[in-house]
C-alpha cells in the first residue's frame, strides 16, 4: 500500500508507537493523519507538530458512540491504525487480575473489534486497508503479562476473522505484532526494548510491502521463527517467566 497521499487514522496516538507512527506517516507524505486519543487534549499538542496536515481526533474505543462519531466525521481514511491498548502486567491468577483482564478484554479486543465494524463500511467503499497492532504475546503467553497476553490473543484471532470477512470487498487487513517496546507501557520491566521510532519504522516498511503478518523489531521475529519451528519450546520458555 503506497503511503504517500494517503488519509490515516492511528488511535492511541498519545502514546509512544502511536506518535512515532503519526510522525512517520508524515515523513512517508500523508496527506492528513487523524491523531485520535480518549483524551482529545493530549492528541491536540500533537496536531500542533503539523497543524496542516494533523487532525485531533478524540476516540474512546470502549465507547460504541464514540467510535461511530468519529466514523461519520473521517469519511475521507484509506487506512486505520488500531494502536490503542491497555497491558496492566498481571498474572492469570494474581489475587487482582480479573479486573485487569476485564479492562484489557475491553480495550484491545472489544475496542479493536468496535473500530473495525465502524470503519469497515467506509474502507470497503474507497478500496482501503486496516491495521492492527496486536503483540507477540498474543501468539504465546507471556505469565507476567498473562491476561493482556490473553486479551492479545483474541485480538489476533479477531484480525483472522476481519481479514476473511473483508477480503471480499477489497479491504486489506494487517497485522502487527511487536515485542517489547520502550514506551510508558513497558516502564519498569527490565528487558532488551527497542524503541518507538524503529518499529513505526518497520510496521509502515510492512504495510507499504503488503505483508499481512508484520513482526517490526527482532524479538519479535526471533520469537515468531521460534513459533514455526518449535512452538512447544518457546511456550515452555515464556512459561518459566512466572511472576
Amino acid at each position: 500500500m503506497d503511503l504517500s497521499g494517503k488519509v490515516v487514522l492511528v488511535t492511541g496516538a498519545n502514546g509512544g508507537i502511536g506518535w512515532a507512527l503519526v510522525k512517520e506517516l508524515l515523513e512517508r507524505g500523508a496527506a492528513k493523519v487523524y491523531a485520535a486519543a480518549r483524551n482529545i487534549q493530549a492528541v491536540a499538542e500533537i496536531a500542533k507538530f503539523d497543524p496542516g496536515h494533523v487532525v485531533a481526533l478524540r476516540i474512546d474505543v470502549t465507547h460504541e458512540t464514540s467510535v461511530a462519531t468519529a466514523a461519520a466525521q473521517c469519511q475521507d481514511v484509506d487506512l486505520v491504525i488500531n494502536n490503542a491498548g491497555v497491558n496492566h502486567c498481571k498474572s492469570l491468577l494474581g489475587p487482582d487480575s480479573l479486573e485487569s483482564a476485564r479492562q484489557e478484554i475491553k480495550v484491545n479486543y472489544l475496542g479493536t473489534l468496535s473500530m473495525c465494524r465502524a470503519f469497515a463500511p467506509l474502507l470497503a467503499s474507497r478500496g482501503g486497508a486496516i491495521a492492527n497492532v496486536c503483540s507477540i504475546l498474543g501468539l504465546v503467553n507471556l505469565p507476567v503479562n498473562g491476561t493482556y497476553s490473553a486479551s492479545k490473543a483474541a485480538g489476533h484471532s479477531l484480525l483472522q476473522g476481519v481479514r476473511a470477512e473483508l477480503a471480499s470487498r477489497g479491504v486489506k487487513v494487517f497485522g502487527v505484532y511487536p515485542g517489547p517496546v520502550d514506551t510508558r507501557m513497558t516502564a519498569g520491566q527490565e528487558m532488551d526494548k527497542s524503541t518507538p521510532e524503529q518499529v513505526a519504522k518497520m510496521i509502515l516498511d510492512g504495510i507499504a510491502e503488503d505483508e499481512e503478518y508484520i513482526f517490526p523489531d527482532p524479538m519479535s521475529q526471533d520469537v515468531y521463527r521460534g513459533l514455526l519451528n518449535a512452538p512447544r519450546e518457546v511456550e515452555q520458555q515464556f512459561g518459566a517467566m512466572v511472576p
